[in-house]
């Protein structure tokens, strides 16, 4: 599924209870995705690009909020075959080439219910545990904008990994949050604005925390890993994802 302008110039796109972000340059046709959704995700690429009158030739990086393996799934293909740079932050180096080996700070099996056992169904079907990991990353530190189209800002956001970064777009008023947020979140099905479940969590207190960071930014619409998107502002969806806290 695409959805058109989420925010202005940044299209949704959401496969298996996953979204991942296709980012226009202003002016240009240059594309950066942000996060890689599943391997099966790769066809949904060529259909979206078309959607939107792109090709493939038009995209020039992958930069990625973290490295589980339902935001990496197509990046080492596009990668290899693109011939694009894939960016995530130093701290995500290792989970990069080992998507499927994650720290969490309990079982999923705390969670089962029948939300996430079709949310575990659809990954599968997309391929999840064939993802494979990154062979060559183009790591940051800073957070100073990267040099890709549409030139996100960095806004580092451990917790979720530890390397979990955001990116904000000052210019159109939006946030791409990966997982520091969700509003469906992926273990209860729960609607709103929660943290994600400690079953796929590395430090729920440093998640909590980093949310801060994303109310700092200011943005009018915050755009997650999981659920649509937040449309009432940053600061909105922080504190009600404090109010609901970690789970």
């Amino acid at each position: 599924m695409l959805q058109r302008d989420a925010a202005p110039g940044i299209h949704r796109v959401e496969d298996a209870y996953v979204n991942w972000y296709l980012v226009e340059d202003d002016g240009a046709r240059a594309i950066t995705i942000v996060d890689a959704g599943l391997p099966r995700s790769w066809r949904t690429l060529q259909s979206a690009l078309a959607e939107l009158g792109r090709t493939t030739a038009d995209v020039e990086a992958i930069v990625l909020t973290h490295a589980h393996a339902d935001h990496v799934g197509f990046a080492e293909r596009a990668r290899r075959e693109l011939g694009v740079g894939v960016w995530a932050h130093e701290r995500e180096r290792s989970l990069t080439r080992h998507p499927l080996s994650y720290e969490k700070e309990h079982s999923p099996l705390r969670h089962l219910n029948p939300h996430t056992l079709r949310l575990a169904a659809a990954m599968g079907r997309a391929g999840a545990l064939r993802t494979q990991g990154v062979e060559e990353m183009r790591a940051f530190a800073e957070e100073v904008e990267l040099d890709v189209p549409g030139r996100p800002r960095p806004v580092f956001t451990p917790g979720h990994t530890h390397g979990h970064t955001a990116f904000h777009f000052p210019d159109r008023g939006a946030v791409i949050v990966g997982d520091a947020l969700a509003t469906i979140e992926p273990y209860s099905g729960r609607h709103g604005a929660y943290l994600v479940s400690g079953a796929a969590n590395a430090d729920s207190a440093e998640a909590l925390a980093s949310l801060q960071r994303i109310a700092d930014t200011a943005a009018d619409t915050v755009l997650v890993g999981h659920g649509p998107a937040w449309t009432r502002g940053a600061q909105a969806a922080v504190d009600e994802a404090r109010e609901h806290g970690p789970s």
